[in-house]
């Protein structure tokens, strides 16, 4: 390997692996037949979003003749084309699974059925659904040679029909019917024959209806054909000073949805002439990324596909488990002064966070409430807390994120009505992210003050709580709620910049923490000391960072990682990462958590963090860590560290060849999402009784299970 040239595996490769192993999720016939149909949805939306964003960033550097190799390890073209077999091959073996799922639903006494395969109850069913309900929704338009193509919106599945007449074969038309997807439910549920269930997708009743659509044409034969295009995601901030930032995000986003193809995909069966005839009109001849699929598109709405069966066909919702410290408190306020507090997500509720909230704002001595939102839930509780904290007089301070992707609209909305309730609303950092997950509540009391922080891995969203695995936080510590209180003193007073003790802050000094503590276990390996590194991210990119684990694998540091989603470094290789070994756990939750933990000599430092290890979190947005200082603590940290290291039924083994090789099966068998549910319970189980809680035991206890 040349001096200088770091042993990588390329960004989007690696992501496409990823999503490789969500739809293994989908083929395991361990997993709920629900839930298995649900990780073909995630699949098709991640895979969107892949399109939309690094696809279309692509597409932009290769036009601009950017080789950018240093960057992506090869040029543009060469990673588009390696994505486009890869894209195929994946559609492929996604469209082998949807038979089979639909087959295994078949068994279960539910039918998904079309247009053809209804009797006669079911087809006045549908007749009378699409009257009512499909039909008035529905704007056809003729597609003549003479006119302009009506726009494709983005990620929209339309219906491209082909009408022509039995005894004049020759004399075809087109047509375009937009599926009314975002108004109406894609799956309908018809009426039950005994003990049989029956699902239609609103794509075939609009092909039901299409001799009734077209009957004033004397056509008698019907076929409609799925089209989507993808659209780049960028948005461009054009520099207009007349208008503030708030101002160009709002028109940046009408822009978005005029962006560039990056992916057209068009059902397989669809009639040559049909196709050239849509491709030339949209200037899409000779593009890259034209795929061809299956009869219906725009999988990411089998995320909701409807249960009509027994609930065994889904996951088992599993029962908050409430934390034993909190719920022998009256006030959360109370309980966060008399010790730090973690919480796990979604083993435990986030009402907890809502409830302090809440607490807050009718507390009379609690003074003001800031907050750092990137993300929120719909209908945010979070957000009706912040506002009934107004109402009740608090200071108000919230920095609402409006560049987190696809959720700006929303961001620009929660922005309007906390200014409307008279909210503080920082403008943020010109050019940085702010994606740290921050509340502080100042509390005045016998002219004493004392501030909470709290400090996560994950979004304040309700929503995402319940299914994404994360960790937060509570803590009155004062010199880590000092640092928090200088963290929100910056973003609202950019030109002051501060000195961090405790936390790690991008994009000022995280990066370079970060070294100096993999370069102290490096000194510890080469003194003869035990060296150890484990780590848990969802996204490895930072070649700077990957080139230090390196070093460390080198000297002899005991490097373990959970990495869930793009990993660009390659364990395993000899003289360069043979200390290094990396899995990543795709199960019931999405694994979203950061933390690092350094052996230190023996005396373990552990950090939860908002950040993983890519250049744009590290060197272009505002993210913290925390280290985490209480013991009790730093053992449960350790506990879901070795619980997910244990795994051996949903750990995949990342190695160079991007297989997604699942671990060798050994007995006993370890599934880290339910060994640490049990794990939380009876360590609370515990804690309630107050019984003395070894927790060494407990988890070997646990892992034994």
């Amino acid at each position: 390997m040349p001096r200088n040239t770091v042993k990588m595996i390329n960004r989007e490769i690696s992501w496409l692996a990823f999503n490789a192993r969500v739809l293994q999720e989908a083929e395991d016939p361990n997993v709920p037949l629900i839930e298995r149909l649900k990780f073909l949805g995630i699949f098709s939306s991640n895979l969107d979003e892949f399109f939309r964003v690094r696809v279309g960033t692509l597409i932009r550097m290769n036009d601009a003749g950017i080789k950018a190799k240093s960057v992506f390890g090869a040029a543009p073209r060469k990673i588009l084309d390696k994505i486009h077999d890869i894209v195929i091959e994946q559609r492929e073996r996604f469209d082998k699974i949807f038979p089979v799922l639909y087959s295994e639903l078949g068994r279960e006494n539910i039918f998904v059925i079309n247009e053809n395969e209804l009797n006669q109850e079911q087809e006045n069913f549908v007749r009378s659904y699409f009257r009512e309900k499909v039909r008035p929704t529905l704007v056809p338009i003729m597609l003549r040679e003479e006119m302009e193509f009506p726009y494709l919106r983005n990620q929209i599945i339309y219906l491209a029909i082909h009408l022509s007449s039995t005894t004049r074969p020759e004399d075809a038309c087109y047509a375009l019917i937009e599926v009314p997807a975002e108004v109406l439910p894609r799956f309908i549920v018809l009426p039950a024959i005994g003990s049989n269930k029956y699902i239609i997708m609103l794509d075939d009743v609009i092909r039901f209806g299409l001799k009734e659509i077209f009957s004033i044409f004397d056509y008698d034969r019907f076929n409609a054909y799925t089209i989507k295009l993808t659209r780049d995601a960028e948005i461009d901030i054009h520099d207009d000073v007349t208008k503030s930032f708030f101002e160009k995000i709002e028109k940046s986003l009408k822009q978005r949805e005029k962006g560039r193809p990056v992916r057209f995909v068009h059902d397989r069966d669809m009639p040559d002439d049909l196709l050239r005839f849509v491709l030339r009109k949209n200037n899409l001849q000779g593009f890259d990324n034209i795929i061809p699929g299956g009869r219906y598109h725009n999988a990411r709405d089998f995320i909701n596909f409807p249960n009509v069966g027994s609930r065994a066909l889904e996951y088992e919702k599993i029962t908050p488990i409430p934390h034993a410290f909190i719920e022998s408190h009256t006030s959360l306020l109370r309980a966060i002064a008399e010790r730090d507090l973690l919480l796990h997500f979604p083993y435990q509720s986030f009402d907890y966070i809502i409830d302090l909230l809440r607490e807050a704002a009718i507390d009379p001595n609690v003074t003001a409430i800031k907050m750092t939102l990137y993300r929120v839930a719909k209908t945010s509780n979070v957000i009706n807390a912040l506002i009934n904290a107004r109402k009740n007089g608090k200071k108000v301070t919230v920095l609402m994120e409006w560049q987190a992707r696809f959720d700006e609209q929303a961001n620009i909305h929660w922005t309007k009505l906390l200014e409307r309730e008279g909210a503080k609303i920082i403008d943020g950092v010109p050019g940085l992210k702010v994606h740290a997950k921050l509340c502080l509540i100042t509390r005045i009391s016998d002219n004493s003050e004392t501030r909470y922080a709290v400090i996560g891995t994950g979004n304040f969203n309700e929503s995402t709580a319940r299914q994404y695995s994360d960790h937060t936080l509570f803590t009155a510590d004062k010199a880590i709620t000092q640092e928090v209180a200088k963290v929100f003193s910056f973003l609202e007073n950019n030109y002051k910049t501060y000195n961090y003790k405790h936390l790690l802050v991008s994009p000022f000094h995280m990066r370079k923490r970060l070294v100096a503590l993999i370069k102290n276990e490096i000194r510890n390996a080469r003194a003869g000391k035990k060296a150890a590194i484990d780590i848990k991210l969802n996204s490895l990119v930072d070649q700077a960072m990957i080139k230090k684990l390196y070093d460390a694998s080198a000297a002899g540091v005991k490097v373990r990682m959970v990495i869930r989603g793009i990993c660009s470094l390659v364990p395993g290789v000899q003289k360069i990462s043979e200390n290094i070994e990396v899995i990543s756990i795709i199960d019931k939750f999405l694994e979203h958590s950061r933390l690092f933990i350094f052996h230190n000599g023996g005396d373990e430092k552990y950090f939860l963090s908002s950040a993983d290890w890519m250049v744009r979190n590290l060197d272009n947005r505002v993210e913290v860590a925390v280290p985490i200082l209480d013991r009790e603590i730093q053992a449960e940290i350790r506990a879901f560290m070795d619980i997910q290291f244990a795994d051996n039924s949903k750990a995949r083994v990342i190695d160079e060849k991007q297989k997604n090789d699942y671990r060798a099966e050994v007995s006993p068998r370890h599934r880290a999402q339910f060994d640490f549910y049990q794990y939380l319970k009876s360590l609370h189980s515990k804690r309630r009784s107050e019984e003395p809680v070894d927790v060494v035991q407990q988890l070997d206890g646990c892992i034994r299970q």
